[in-house]
């Protein structure tokens, strides 16, 4: 009896090895894979070791959270390599204990009844939307957000979709916004009215750095803006009903760790009201009794939804999930403006 417990342990601990190897060349087969999707290179054996660790623990969480969510999942993208804590520090760039400038006036919330406003918005298939950008390693998404909002309500007015440029507001948008630093999007409404609009992308394209400002009349200004607003704070139907006129920048926290990986679905994760990202809100709609806002994001088409996220809307909370109400603001244009 003694012996063939001790032959049993013995097959045990094979077997327990076995997976154990197993799971290991599971998991580096998987990188491999990655690595070659993402282009991604190392300088020495070490670095790619470490990268291999944390790709590993970034994986587990991923499956694991997948097992367990229903109504979005997670996926591998091109931050699989990056530790958490590091990813915020070059993906997150809001500058969110900023005050809103006091020139900004409040959208109309008087008549809160959703039921006035569209079912179902999305500006993308209104051609108010630009193609996903990438804001790289600078913390530069207020400026991507500013951009994406005034895009849109310039193709609304005049029906011309042009791609203006982020490097302009990095570089010369100064006094209060910080670059690749942070920002807010108030501001940068304001710098741009004051400034006179907007040169196009390929005119002053991305640097994913700061630059020298560059206003010079070699390249001309083909946007303007008349002022911007804000809504008030709190407020989804407020929320709901700017979106339902154009893209609206909106705030939010976007340092969960669920927040980096995710991959589709309506997002419903964890996460707290600490504004740290700029994004801006193209739509909302249902899907299958679950309530949501379109988001563009600035970090590229491999993340989420080819660069947009579905965040539940109706939490219950007057702040929205992950703050989204908290400070929502737009961009306003009269037909006569450029």
């Amino acid at each position: 009896m003694k012996f063939k417990f001790t032959l049993l342990c013995f097959i045990c601990s094979i077997t327990a090895a076995a997976v154990k190897h197993s799971s290991a060349d599971s998991s580096a087969q998987v990188f491999e894979n990655w690595m070659t999707k993402h282009g991604k290179m190392y300088q020495s054996l070490d670095e790619k070791q470490r990268r291999f660790d944390i790709f590993k623990e970034n994986l587990k969480h991923i499956e694991e959270t997948n097992s367990q969510r229903k109504n979005y999942r997670l996926g591998l993208n091109e931050f699989a390599d990056m530790h958490h804590e590091e990813f915020k520090s070059r993906y997150l760039g809001l500058k969110g204990n900023f005050m809103r400038k006091s020139e900004a006036t409040l959208g109309d919330s008087t008549n809160k009844n959703a039921s006035y406003l569209p079912k179902f918005v999305d500006w993308r298939n209104k051609g108010a939307v630009t193609p996903v950008k990438n804001q790289g390693t600078c913390g530069s998404c207020w400026a991507f957000s500013t951009v994406a909002a005034v895009e849109g309500i310039n193709q609304i007015v005049t029906g011309n979709l042009t791609s203006l440029s982020e490097q302009e507001l990095i570089d010369c948008d100064t006094t209060i916004n910080s670059g690749c630093s942070g920002g807010l999007m108030d501001y940068a409404f304001s710098f741009i009215v004051k400034s006179g609009g907007l040169q196009r992308e390929e005119d002053y394209p991305y640097l994913m750095d700061d630059g020298v400002c560059e206003q010079t009349k070699k390249h001309p200004k083909v946007v303007t803006i008349s002022g911007y607003q804000d809504v008030p704070q709190n407020s989804e139907y407020g929320l709901l009903k700017a979106i339902a006129h154009q893209p609206v920048s909106v705030a939010i926290e976007a340092s969960g760790l669920d927040f980096q990986f995710y991959k589709g679905g309506i997002f419903d994760g964890a996460c707290g009201t600490d504004l740290d990202h700029g994004v801006t809100a193209v739509g909302y709609g249902s899907q299958s009794g679950q309530n949501y806002i379109l988001v563009k994001n600035s970090w590229g088409t491999t993340w989420g939804e080819k660069g947009y996220i579905r965040m539940k809307r109706g939490t219950g909370k007057p702040e929205g999930l992950c703050g989204i109400n908290k400070m929502a603001s737009y961009p306003i244009k009269r037909k006569s403006t450029s």
